[in-house]
């Protein structure tokens, strides 16, 4: 029997481990490889480099900038997203009929490529021109037509960045806060009652939200990781035919112009900016998880 279910496990999850070892795991060490060589041009170097390319970025002051951009991005969006999908999840799961429908709404957006809903939003709602949605209902109240893509001082544009990837991840960490919630036996609810606790803010405080303590460190974490990986929203909505502007570039745009630009493919030194980001997202997020004590989720 034993035998059995071994086979079984393999057959279903062997061509995915398979997959994943070939299209994730061989890439990532194949440029983690490539960080140590100087290869333009080329995927098969032959010079090795050492720590050169490490020094190259770490000396770069665009990818330093870079990396600046995607910090300011993590903490607009990770506050931001925590708070309003854990009070969509609670409104949503107090909702007596609908709430299947509801649930399905604000989840739909997360199915939406994220190309598209970035094309979207710089061409319908914020085109920076009077026919956009948003120029449209300013206009109504007597204020003229804003560049929000173009507005540096004050910049506009984190207003286009930050409202596009909420409405395409919110309904996603909306069903993990619903699913926490549906996890919270009754009976604490009934003992908190019986001993004088009032529905709202203090069954939501001492009750709820240390029972979603390991689900909220799971969204942090995630949420975090998806806004260090920030690419499509911001080479979409920022980019045009004139080139990227440098003010709002996250690291994956511009390791996408050092490995692939038309200037030279420098896939060392991208291969080396890659892997700096990767350390320093493990570290980052081994960083909150050690501060929410992760591990003890359950203590």
């Amino acid at each position: 029997m034993k035998g059995r279910n071994a086979r079984a496990f393999w057959l279903f999850v062997g061509p995915f481990l398979i997959g994943l070892a070939i299209f994730a795991y061989l890439p990532i060490g194949w440029s983690a490889y490539l960080s140590f060589f100087d290869a333009r041009n080329t995927v098969s170097p032959t010079t090795f480099v050492g720590l050169d390319n490490y020094v190259a970025m770490l000396g770069n002051e665009a990818f330093l900038s870079s990396l600046g951009t995607f910090s300011v991005f993590a903490v607009l969006i990770v506050p931001v997203t925590f708070v309003l999908s854990l009070a969509l999840a609670l409104a949503v799961n107090r909702l007596e009929v609908a709430r299947a429908f509801f649930r399905s709404v604000f989840f739909l957006p997360f199915a939406c490529s994220y190309v598209v809903a970035s094309l979207v939003w710089k061409t319908s709602l914020f085109s920076g021109v009077r026919y956009g949605l948003v120029n449209s209902v300013l206009g109504v109240f007597g204020v003229d037509p804003v560049a929000w893509t173009g507005t540096v001082n004050p910049p506009l544009y984190w207003v286009v960045l930050v409202t596009a990837r909420l409405w395409l991840q919110l309904g996603f960490y909306m069903i993990l806060f619903i699913a926490a919630l549906q996890r919270i036996p009754e009976h604490l609810y009934e003992a908190a009652w019986l001993d004088g606790a009032k529905p709202g803010w203090q069954t939501l405080r001492y009750i709820t939200l240390p029972q979603l303590r390991a689900t909220a460190v799971a969204v942090l974490l995630l949420n975090l990781i998806n806004a260090y990986q920030a690419f499509d929203e911001f080479y979409n909505i920022m980019g045009d035919s004139r080139g990227y502007p440098p003010f709002a570039r996250p690291p994956l745009v511009y390791l996408y112009y050092t490995s692939l630009g038309s200037g030279g493919q420098d896939l060392g030194r991208g291969s080396a900016g890659a892997v700096i980001l990767a350390l320093l997202i493990t570290l980052v997020t081994l960083l909150q998880g050690k501060i929410f004590r992760f591990t003890r989720v359950g203590s």
